[in-house]
């Protein structure tokens, strides 16, 4: 593995061949939350049983849909799955598996990493491993998104002593792959019952880990615009499939524009883009994007393996400062 120490003459070196050539990795990432982000209610409060059936159609109808739709363009994509969904259908995972797809780290029952203590973050990391590799004929998986994206300073820290390879978590970038920080810079919070003189300080300086970050992206997700879930703020639930391709669209064309290497990483759900309206969206988003020079489809562990070993060359993440 390349140390982020070592990217950038590397990286120069090995893409030198294809300056000038326009590079774009494209790939899906699927969140087969199934029932686990529906049952993940913090408090262990009851679930409308009618929400859990929407993730039974998202592990069984959706996931369906979403392997035909693959096969159809020919395509292999990575379904970030929790242990629970694994667990809980086994057959329906077993079928994204034996396609050939490649099944990532997204919890245990899609709990909320930052609610969670340092020690229980590790319980869950450990224990979903374990349970992805097993179900992968012991193949240790490679990646990792955090449920709703909701991370925590242990967690970097934490992927790395594990061996994962990329997270899909956060966001310094939108369009380039980067090695993570390592969340070990610090800030202060503003607080209007201190005195300014207690939060008036500046952001440390960040530090890269050996973690690639396939950035994540709310403009580039299905859930907040085509989910409704009645009462939450943000969830609109009933917006025109054909605004939504509009807007990743706008996102695609300004980077074949303005990159001459990008990476273009989407993130749906079963349950969201297995809906008719949706799938028929992502066949056009499908064609769109295959319609240009320079685009290959591939996992989001694959984007990460052509980083690290020099063909994609990314960005270095800098920001703070020594204190």
């Amino acid at each position: 593995m390349i140390h982020p120490s070592q990217v950038t003459s590397q990286h120069s070196q090995r893409f030198i061949d294809t300056m000038g050539k326009k590079r774009v990795l494209v790939g899906y990432g699927i969140d087969v939350d199934a029932v686990a982000n529906w049952i993940n209610t913090c408090d262990g409060s009851k679930q409308n049983p009618t929400n859990v059936s929407r993730g039974i159609y998202g592990a069984t109808v959706g996931i369906d849909r979403l392997l035909n739709l693959y096969s159809k363009y020919n395509i292999k994509a990575t379904f970030f799955t929790p242990a629970h969904s694994i667990e809980s259908f086994p057959t329906q995972l077993a079928k994204v598996r034996d396609a050939g797809h490649e099944i990532g780290l997204h919890g245990y029952t899609h709990e909320y990493v930052s609610q969670l203590s340092a020690k229980d973050q590790q319980t869950v990391l450990d224990r979903s491993i374990d349970v992805l590799s097993r179900f992968c004929g012991g193949k240790r998986p490679l990646g990792y998104t955090a449920p709703s994206w909701s991370t925590s300073k242990e967690l970097i820290p934490q992927l790395e002593a594990a061996g994962i390879v990329y997270d899909h978590s956060f966001m310094h970038h939108d369009l380039q792959p980067y090695f993570a920080p390592d969340n070990s810079q610090s800030w202060v919070e503003t607080n209007m019952a201190e005195s300014a003189e207690a939060w008036m300080t500046p952001m440390s300086a960040l530090k890269p880990s050996k973690v690639v970050e396939i950035p994540a992206n709310w403009h580039l997700d299905d859930w907040p615009p085509l989910q409704p879930i009645p009462g939450r703020a943000g969830a609109q639930g009933f917006v025109d499939a054909h605004v939504v391709e509009k807007l990743w669209m706008e996102q695609f064309d300004f980077a074949y524009r303005e990159y001459e290497t990008f990476i273009f990483p989407m993130s749906i759900h079963p349950q969201v883009s297995g809906k008719p309206q949706v799938i028929l969206m992502h066949e056009r988003i499908i064609e769109y994007i295959s319609g240009h020079e320079g685009v290959e489809w591939m996992t989001l562990g694959d984007i990460a393996k052509e980083f690290l070993e020099g063909r994609m060359p990314g960005v270095e993440v800098q920001g703070g400062v020594d204190l």
